[in-house]
């Protein structure tokens, strides 16, 4: 297949897992932070089997919908972020730390990962991800990584001086991560990195410099995506980002934002002139399926503030917590409203 060299289609990230692999109703009231095992209906011992089989059926809906890039669809994950942390040295064996947040006006405390001494990584933790893809599809590929800083917030630790200290370790591990992911078949690896925006004065002290830890001396097309959290956990969005503008100093090539479920004020596009712009087109929030028409509308919004030629379209997050219908017909109504602006452009229209 052919990529389409304007206003290529890609997923953020995850696709709806099968219930038969995982308990969708408990996994739909929280995000994992820490590892989660009784989410999983297969038992341990043919578990990597079922998940390898519902990978394969997310990359056969994301080829079928006739996306440009596609991911695994982290099917083998708990969620985005807390496979990855929690596989690294450093991460107390024995006790849970605790976080408390403010979220859609309620106060919740959550297990998440505890550091009790340095970070190290291991062993490679997602390569077997990325040459299972690479196998099974001749479609450009993207794998996502949690990025440091968004680690580091979903932690507690009692080893390091303070957060940033503990996110420059968290960078490194996933500098390391990066240079196999690539050397592995990957064509873009993104980081994740939504608690950027949930906690944007830090994000703004230190954010950029442990995204560049995370980059350094990486020379595959890398990508970082910053959102306001899953549709489905976090129901009212405001209309602009607190953290966005300063990616613009940062070594990415990529930026992936939402726009469609918060209504996005476009203009921000253009504060980002060095970076392809992954902009949201299928609002996660209403589990209508968008007509092709309103994704090209929402397309061309976009480009009244970005050029076609660092314009890529993509839902505004991870799809997880859609139902695999929906989620397909959005992603069918996404690549349909590409096209639909293609032509456009080419007739000189737009």
């Amino acid at each position: 297949m052919t990529t389409h060299a304007l206003l290529p289609t890609m997923v953020v990230g995850s696709y709806p897992q099968p219930d038969w692999l995982i308990d969708r109703g408990k996994l739909s009231t929280f995000v994992p932070r820490t590892r989660v095992p009784d989410l999983w209906r297969i038992s341990e011992r043919w578990l990597e089997q079922a998940q390898d089989d519902a990978t394969i059926v997310a990359i056969r809906d994301m080829e079928r919908a006739g996306l440009d890039i596609i991911s695994d669809g982290e099917i083998r994950r708990e969620s985005y972020s807390n496979r990855f942390a929690n596989a690294l040295a450093g991460v107390d064996p024995k006790q849970e730390g605790r976080l408390t947040i403010s979220n859609a006006g309620r106060t919740v405390t959550m297990p998440v990962p505890l550091f009790s001494g340095p970070v190290r990584r291991l062993t490679p933790i997602e390569i077997r991800d990325v040459t299972f893809l690479r196998a099974q599809t001749d479609r450009l590929i993207k794998i996502t990584l949690p990025g440091p800083f968004t680690m580091s917030e979903q932690s507690e630790t009692s080893y390091h001086a303070d957060r940033e200290a503990l996110a420059m370790e968290l960078a490194a591990a996933v500098n390391e991560e990066v240079r196999e992911l690539f050397a592995a078949g990957a064509d873009i690896v993104q980081l994740d990195e939504p608690w950027m925006q949930r906690f944007p004065q830090r994000a703004k002290q230190y954010g950029v410099k442990t995204l560049n830890r995370a980059l350094s001396g990486i020379t595959g097309t890398t990508a970082i995506h910053i959102c306001f959290g899953y549709a489905a956990v976090v129901p009212n969005k405001p209309s602009s980002y607190s953290f966005l503008t300063e990616l613009e100093g940062s070594a990415v090539n990529q930026v992936s934002i939402e726009s469609a479920q918060p209504r996005l004020d476009l203009a921000v596009l253009r504060d980002l002139p060095s970076k392809v712009m992954v902009v949201g087109v299928l609002d996660l929030a209403d589990r209508n399926i968008e007509t092709a028409e309103v994704v090209a509308a929402r397309i061309e919004a976009a480009l009244k503030h970005v050029p076609a030629e660092r314009l890529a379209v993509a839902p505004d997050c991870g799809m997880k917590y859609l139902s695999r219908d929906v989620a397909f017909g959005k992603l069918r109504a996404m690549v349909e409203g590409a096209q639909l602006v293609r032509t456009r452009l080419d007739g000189g229209r737009v």
